[in-house]
């Protein structure tokens, strides 16, 4: 884990399901919206999750590239969406420091930004999220991980 990092959050796909599903529930408020723009890979799941939950059947993507592993370098923008946002919603994962999303609110900035999770550096660049991480915590997705044995404590 990098030094950033004192914490790790590991994430089960149930909770993810949950958490997204709660993510729904909040954005009933300002719906509809015309679709929904996906934050290519780890808004995939959860924007599948609440274009379900809020029938919403338009859903385009926008890729960009920051992390590798634990690091966060700057973002490339590999797939853009044209227009200024105007009756979208945005779907990440989580927000962290915000260099992600701040480049994808530059680029749709009409749009309402929704994350599952925030951390307190890039919360004020999302509109709506659900459950707030301290800045020095991995969140641990279902996809990065998988179940295997563990050691037990004390073996005999």
């Amino acid at each position: 884990m990098s030094k950033r990092y004192n914490k790790t959050y590991p994430i089960s796909w149930e909770q993810l399901h949950r958490d997204a599903k709660a993510l729904a529930w909040r954005l009933l408020e300002y719906t509809p919206f015309q679709g929904i723009v996906a934050i290519a890979r780890g808004g995939l799941v959860p924007a599948a999750v609440i274009a379900r939950e809020l029938e919403i059947r338009l859903i385009d993507t926008v890729c960009v590239s920051s992390y590798d592993w634990q690091y966060q370098g700057q973002p490339q923008i590999l797939k853009k969406v044209h227009g200024d946002g105007e009756g979208w919603l945005i779907i990440d994962d989580l927000v962290d420091t915000g260099k992600t999303a701040q480049v994808v609110r530059d680029m749709l900035p009409k749009a309402h930004f929704a994350t599952v999770y925030a951390k307190p550096a890039g919360r004020p660049v999302v509109d709506t999220y659900i459950t707030e991480v301290s800045q020095d915590t991995w969140i641990l997705f279902p996809w990065d991980a998988e179940s295997q044995f563990v050691q037990p404590i004390i073996k005999r």
